[in-house]
């Protein structure tokens, strides 16, 4: 039998449940490297690649992203990435499960159903530059079952997987704590929750507004934003990002790539993709296999699911509210952490007005730091995601930016993912 003759339908994918087995072979999974099926995109990091990850997934202008020659004059002496560039590169070379045991401990988890990113911890350890090569491993870290969500009215599953971005030699680039929510899809449709949530017709005023608002936008850039400068309360100079349109997605993956949307890809590579991962396919009204991804830019795939529109990624928000630190921060300061929340669906047409404002400072231990909040605000006045980041500046006293420094676990597993992929490698076939 063919594959396309296994495809689900919608009706397939729309009931599928969340069963006692998934839970349990997810809890078994803790702390086990992943095998990635899919590629990253930037195996290895190019000036045109972070140029691109700038202008398309986070739209962000800052020249530091962009000009080599503009970088050099910088402290960092050339061209680096934004900070949240890590989630489009890194190589896994976790093996292939090779064991039934293993194979069957990862075999369609949760098939069918519904994946959501609510949210990324992120700790930041130093910048990405063009001719890095990146590797990386995942794993879960954490999980917890809710019997009767409100975000979908269904059963859901919350699981927290584990990111490490190491150099060549093993030194922790950044690692991310990816939170998603797991839901049975039909329930967003049970509950009605977005029922009466239309699509948003814009006045010429309303556009006015944004207009302003992406006219005010400031890059800090090469002026230092001194520590000695800053006090709670202060405010950041605001950020937009709307409307929502199948541009920017489009725009998005030119930038971040396939490597998100588990190994899918154009003709035969989601053929291929589909011949393994069956289960995340289902039929449109014509007849085609196509990736459930495709809610982030199909109408009528969203109003199967009972929303009134296709909605974004929810890392496409965690890189705009680190745009907006970066443009108030400056070149000079560094993002050391930033926990990010996805508290609500961003849908097409819809507009992210993005704030923030400093809520402490602290020079303990000679570390130069404020904590920043950041709010996203749609056209409804629904806050739809918040980012809480520690930043270093640069002080007139104490000087210049020291990168934080990783914990001892994280540079040991850093240490010994290269180590045991050399052994594989010189090991006998």
């Amino acid at each position: 039998m063919s594959d396309a003759n296994q495809t689900n339908t919608p009706n397939d994918i729309d009931n599928a449940r969340i069963t006692d087995e998934d839970i349990e072979r997810e809890r078994a999974q803790i702390g086990v490297s992943q095998f990635e099926h899919g590629e990253c995109f930037n195996r290895l990091v190019s000036d045109d690649g972070i140029r691109h990850f700038a202008f398309g997934f986070v739209a962000d202008e800052n020249p530091l992203w962009h000009e080599p020659d503009y970088g050099a004059k910088t402290r960092w002496r050339g061209q680096i990435a934004p900070p949240l560039f890590p989630t489009t590169t890194g190589i896994n070379e976790t093996p292939k499960y090779d064991t039934p045991e293993m194979k069957a401990l990862f075999k369609g988890l949760y098939r069918g159903v519904g994946r959501y990113n609510v949210g990324t911890n992120w700790k930041l350890f130093r910048p990405i530059r063009p001719g890095d090569v990146i590797y990386h491993d995942s794993a879960v870290s954490n999980m917890q079952v809710k019997a009767n969500s409100s975000f979908s009215g269904a059963r859901t599953v919350l699981d927290t997987i584990r990111h490490l971005y190491v150099d060549r030699d093993g030194r922790p680039v950044a690692v991310r704590y990816e939170n998603f929510i797991n839901a049975e899809r039909g329930g967003s449709r049970q509950v009605g929750k977005h029922a009466n949530t239309q699509r948003h017709v814009y006045t010429d005023e309303e556009i006015a507004r944004i207009d302003a608002v992406y006219a005010a936008e400031e890059i800090r850039g090469p002026e230092p934003r001194w520590w000695e400068d800053v006090n709670p309360g202060d405010s950041i100079v605001p950020v937009v990002k709307g409307p929502l349109g199948t541009l920017d997605i489009i725009a998005g993956h030119l930038g971040w790539g396939l490597s998100g949307t588990y190994g899918a890809g154009p003709f035969r590579y989601d053929w291929k993709t589909r011949q393994k991962l069956s289960a995340f396919y289902s039929k449109d009204r014509y007849g085609v296999p196509q990736t459930m991804m495709r809610v982030h830019w199909e109408q009528e795939r969203a109003a199967e699911l009972g929303l009134p529109a296709p909605y974004d990624y929810g890392q496409m928000r965690s890189n705009w509210m680190a745009h907006a630190i970066t443009n108030w921060m400056g070149d000079d300061a560094w993002i050391a952490t930033l926990d990010t929340e996805i508290r609500g669906f961003n849908f097409h047409g819809d507009t992210t007005f993005i704030t923030g404002t400093v809520v402490s400072k602290s020079d303990a231990d000679g570390i130069c730091s404020v904590d920043l909040s950041i709010i996203g605000t749609n056209q409804r006045d629904e806050i739809t995601c918040k980012a809480y980041g520690t930043i270093r500046l640069p002080s007139r006293t104490k000087g210049a930016v020291v990168l934080p420094f990783p914990d001892a676990d994280i540079c040991a597993r850093g240490a010994d993912l290269m180590a045991t992929a050399a052994r594989r490698l010189n090991s006998p076939a």
